[in-house]
């Protein structure tokens, strides 16, 4: 039986394949390329020794999920494939809208038609919006969301809830990533962003690099211990391990499940910045400047649930993410172009 991973050539989704590879899984990768590179599964095939079958399309397109569910012997899903800058979901709400959610609708239509009754899904801490309270536990209020990226994902939770109820054989597992970073040890997969990163760390390890000239912190006027926005950030391999957990313990285990996925400690722009130069013995100048649209002050987990139910929690401190992510960069200064 095979694993269908939609959007597996990404930067989550490409380490998460690593990690079922090495646990001897049969992986089906569907990617349409628009924000990831088909090295990344060459590279994958590098660090594991296996390969994986890949198709690229789109999860809009039901005649190749059906091609997919035909030719494979697929029995869950890890559903990755969305679009995630929450800038320019602003600007792009209904392409966001569009590839998210109708997306997933159209692949959770075409998984109930093939019998597939696992989903686990990537989605995201901003489905809570302005937390009510910190850290942020699976039980806080969803829904008032500060932009359409998060409204996406908040959907997509509606949608997998709703339709629970509806096929009670259906077992969907939401995790809400707070802010994944770091590479894999190998420096031979990591994130590898179109144009200028919407993310800190990228943005960081290219301005180390000699790729940008300076970081843009966005606000500095938050109620912090320094003006900067602070956040759970947590190491893609954690994140990716996190998957297999949720798998194995919810695995046609039918309902509907929510785990946060994060490190329970919030670190400002700054004190990320200040981490990098010293794990890496490197400078990183940067700049002041205002806010951005729908970016909130404090946001970062309660990750108990996930230690209880999933025997899940993160092995990597701050220091390795630094070094994972400058390892990665300084080998790919380009990203996958490059290669």
């Amino acid at each position: 039986m095979a694993i269908l991973v939609t959007g597996g050539a990404g930067y989550i989704g490409s380490h998460t394949v690593v990690e079922l590879l090495n646990q001897g899984k049969e992986i089906v990768v569907l990617d349409n390329l628009s924000n990831s590179s088909p090295i990344s599964l060459e590279r994958v095939k590098q660090i594991t020794g296996k390969s994986v079958s890949f198709y690229q399309g789109d999860i809009l397109d039901r005649d190749i999920l059906r091609k997919i569910f035909a030719e494979h012997q697929i029995d869950s899903v890890i559903h990755f494939a969305g679009l995630k800058a929450v800038g320019e979901s602003v600007q792009k709400p209904l392409h966001y809208y569009q590839n998210n959610v109708t997306g997933s609708i159209v692949l959770v239509e075409e998984m109930l038609k093939a019998n597939v009754n696992t989903i686990v899904f990537s989605s995201s801490a901003t489905v809570y919006g302005d937390p009510e309270i910190i850290p942020i536990t699976e039980s806080c209020a969803v829904g008032g969301t500060t932009n359409p990226y998060g409204t996406s994902k908040y959907m997509v939770e509606r949608i997998l809830e709703d339709t629970v109820k509806a096929y009670p054989q259906l077992s969907a597992v939401v995790l809400r990533y707070f802010n994944p970073v770091g590479a894999h040890s190998s420096g031979l997969i990591g994130e590898d962003p179109n144009g200028i990163p919407n993310n800190l760390l990228p943005y960081i390890s290219q301005v180390a690099v000699g790729k940008l000239p300076q970081l843009s912190v966005f606000g500095s006027d938050y109620e912090t211990h320094d003006g900067t926005g602070v956040r759970d950030y947590i190491h893609v391999v954690d994140l990716a391990i996190g998957h297999l957990k949720a798998l194995e313990k919810h695995h046609n285990d039918a309902g509907f499940h929510v785990y946060n996925l994060g490190t329970g400690t919030g670190y400002s722009v700054l004190d990320m910045v200040k981490a990098f130069e010293q794990a890496n013995n490197i400078n990183v100048p940067y700049k002041l400047v205002d806010r951005r649209p729908g970016d909130i002050a404090v946001c970062y987990s309660n990750p108990e649930k996930a230690l209880k139910e999933l025997g899940w929690k993160t092995q990597y401190d701050l220091t390795q993410m630094m070094k994972d992510t400058w390892n990665w960069q300084k080998n790919n200064p380009n990203g996958y172009k490059g290669a």
